[in-house]
C-alpha cells in the first residue's frame, strides 16, 4: 500500500481511539499522560516504521494499529 495513505489511515484510526477513550479509564491504566499524547507518541513511533518499509504488506491502518496494539515489537523504538 502507498505509505502517504497508508499513514493518513492511522492517523484516522488513532484519532478515532484517541477520541473515543475514556479519560477516566485512561488515567487508570496510564501515568498522567493525556490520550491524546499518548496516541501523538505511538503515531510518529508508527510513521516512523512506515516510512521504513515496516507494513508494506499490510492493506489498511486498521490493520496496522491492530498489529501494533497486539504486539509492541513491531516498533523497532519500542521495549
Amino acid at each position: 500500500m502507498n505509505h502517504d495513505k497508508l499513514i493518513a489511515q492511522v492517523k484516522d484510526e488513532y484519532a478515532r481511539i484517541a477520541s473515543s477513550e475514556s479519560q477516566q479509564h485512561f488515567h487508570q491504566t496510564t501515568t498522567e499522560v493525556t490520550p491524546e499524547a499518548y496516541y501523538e507518541n505511538l503515531l510518529s513511533k508508527v510513521i516512523n516504521e512506515i516510512d521504513k518499509g515496516t507494513f508494506d504488506n499490510f492493506k489498511s491502518g486498521e490493520e496496522v494499529v491492530t498489529a501494533v496494539a497486539n504486539d509492541k515489537t513491531w516498533l523497532s523504538n519500542c521495549q
